[in-house]
């Protein structure tokens, strides 16, 4: 329990540190002079503890960092150059050239940075991973059944994400308001299936060693999957998603994590690939490597350190200091934002 007052603490210094310099906005911000600056490296060792400390934890790691961008004051409208001073141009949803902003780079490495998160996972469940790749050759039975499982489960976030990625980024993106109401929303969905959980259930608390993840059956690895669409709305958490989604499916606190961890690193990987592609031109062009490379290592590192502490926390205590934090957080944005 200490530990985990030390994680919380360490949360709300961070953010308690950052708006004495800083106050969230939800109106649009005035125009400032173009830069090629944009992430320096203390922006990068702070987005890469944010990112890495509340990827995998049920707090939502997306709505952490749209919040610290807006404290940063990295959501705004100034144009961006590239290293030459000429400007960068992008296409809106008219068609018509506009220029590049700060906000769009800084939004763009909001979702690359998560593959210092992936890496994490990678080098942390290798032995599993190596499982999967094994299954998928038909040299392992198990293997390619939690192969099967974790696929069905990402197939409705990749559709969904696909149809409706650019609408939301539109709508959703900065939108400090949206995430706020989405971490309040998702304590509470955390708070009741937790006491669902450990009192309800007609009465039965799943074992922590079973049903194993190669016990899903496909619907309800699809189940799953279909919670974790839910996330696409940011502030809500795509590991909270995912965990209360095996909880559902009878999977214990450890086993539920897990999953999530593993169906993230396709879903993260998919996310940040497909953000690389049609956007990781002109955020190179606009941020500097150095930063950038920065941030992904940080991310790496606290990624690595939370999961590893994330399972054994969850199996002893459940979700419910999460929701918890996740309401004191909300209510702290309410009282920034202007």
């Amino acid at each position: 329990m200490q530990r985990t007052g030390t994680l919380i603490l360490a949360l709300y210094v961070l953010f308690g540190s950052l708006a004495h310099g800083a106050e969230l906005s939800v109106t649009a911000p005035q125009q400032a002079p173009s830069s090629s600056a944009g992430l320096s490296y203390s922006d990068a060792v702070i987005l890469g503890l944010v990112e890495g400390l509340t990827e995998y934890l049920p707090v939502s790691s997306t709505g952490h960092l749209i919040i610290a961008n807006a404290l940063l004051g990295l959501d705004g409208d100034a144009p961006m150059t590239d290293q030459s001073g000429a400007p960068i141009l992008v296409e809106d949803e008219a068609g018509k050239l506009r220029p590049y902003t700060i906000g769009d780079a800084a939004y763009a490495y909001v979702i690359v940075i998560q593959a210092g998160a992936i890496v994490a996972v990678v080098l942390l469940y290798w032995r599993t991973i190596l499982t999967l790749i094994l299954g998928c050759l038909g040299k392992d039975r198990n293997g390619l059944k939690l192969a099967i499982n974790l696929i069905v489960a990402f197939i409705p976030a990749a559709v969904l994400g696909l149809l409706l990625n650019d609408l939301i980024e539109s709508a959703l993106g900065n939108n400090t308001f949206a995430v706020a109401g989405a971490l309040i929303v998702g304590a509470f969905v955390m708070l009741i299936v937790e006491r669902w959980r450990q009192h309800g259930n007609k009465g039965a608390v799943p074992p922590e060693d079973g049903p194993g993840l190669t016990e899903l059956t496909l619907g309800k690895s699809v189940m799953i999957g279909f919670c974790q669409c839910f996330a696409m709305w940011p502030g809500t958490s795509r590991s909270m998603a995912t965990i209360v989604g095996g909880y559902l499916a009878g999977l214990s606190p450890a086993h539920a994590a897990e999953f999530s961890f593993l169906l993230g690193l396709i879903t993260l990987s998919a996310a940040s690939a497909y953000k690389f592609l049609t956007d990781g031109s002109e955020m190179l062009a606009a941020l500097n490597i150095g930063p950038v490379l920065v941030g992904c290592i940080v991310a790496f590192v606290s990624a690595a350190l939370a999961v590893k502490w994330l399972v054994g926390y969850l199996s002893k205590h459940g979700l419910a200091v999460f929701a918890w934090y996740r309401i004191a957080l909300a209510i702290a944005i309410f009282a920034l934002i202007k």
